[in-house]
């Protein structure tokens, strides 16, 4: 009966302790997307559409119009306050609700928070590689959404079975390579061309978040291997955690040093 109590008290420490890391994580990115809100300068990139009609020199063909100004300091902000808003609600209303998904193998509200945050990190990285069109945005957005959505199918197919159902992870993949298919060929499109348009730092920006981005799926694997301390779902979870902070942080720095800390148009 002791061992039982002790296994029990032991379990709900971990589950306190992850509650310290949500409050902890929810402040540095709400703290970060409070600094970019107010030391960012004016950027903005122009978001267009394409359309077909008269040429201005006669004939018919492709339109391309601005159809709104995005300022990158407020976008950057919207994707850090995502995840802050997700880590302060697993810490304060919806704690017994995550608790007890956590206990079957399963996070809906990292999966949820990932399908808007990291789709709208994805989109802001496009416009850096000059992706302005939105209907390609859209689909960008649409595709790394999907992706998280099978991740957190894969949670939800995966539990109490003896054997992995993999499928929805392929699936996944299948869905989060695409968008980064399309920064690709813009990025190394604008790097053959005569003359390089892009920026030093948004090498960096592709190099960093492409690596850490992947990092993720193979936390998944890990856990469904259940690899060393990977056995325990809850080091994976903290895993998605830190790798979550870092890769919003990595991309808010890293445009701030390029674009938003200096006088901006």
């Amino acid at each position: 009966m002791s061992e039982t109590a002790n296994a029990s008290s032991t379990s709900e420490d971990k589950f306190l302790n992850l509650r310290k890391w949500n409050i902890a994580l929810g402040a540095l990115h709400f703290l970060q997307g409070l600094a970019m809100l107010l030391l960012s300068n004016n950027f903005k990139i122009g978001i267009t559409t394409n359309f077909l009609g008269p040429l201005a020199g006669g004939g018919f063909g492709t339109n391309t119009e601005v159809i709104f100004e995005l300022p990158i300091g407020a976008a950057i902000s919207a994707f850090l306050f995502m995840s802050a808003i997700a880590h302060f609600t697993m810490a304060g209303p919806l704690y017994g609700f995550y608790v007890a998904k956590l206990k079957e193998k399963i996070n809906y509200i990292r999966w949820i928070e990932y399908s808007f945050s990291s789709s709208w990190m994805l989109v802001i990285i496009a416009l850096l590689c000059g992706i302005f069109d939105i209907g390609t945005l859209i689909l960008i957005f649409g595709a790394c959404a999907v992706m998280n959505l099978c991740g957190m199918l894969m949670e939800m197919r995966n539990q109490n079975r003896e054997k992995v159902d993999w499928m929805p992870f392929w699936v996944g993949c299948i869905a989060g390579i695409l968008p980064w298919m399309v920064l690709f060929i813009y990025f190394f499109g604008a790097i053959l061309s005569a003359t390089d348009t892009i920026p030093t730092f948004v090498y960096f920006i592709i190099i960093s978040l492409f690596v850490v981005f992947n990092i993720f799926p193979l936390n998944m694997v890990l856990q469904y291997k259940r690899y060393g301390k990977w056995d325990d779902y809850l080091y994976g979870e903290r895993g998605y955690m830190i790798m979550s902070l870092v890769a919003k942080s990595l991309l808010a720095w890293q445009v701030f040093s390029g674009t938003l800390g200096g006088p901006g148009s």
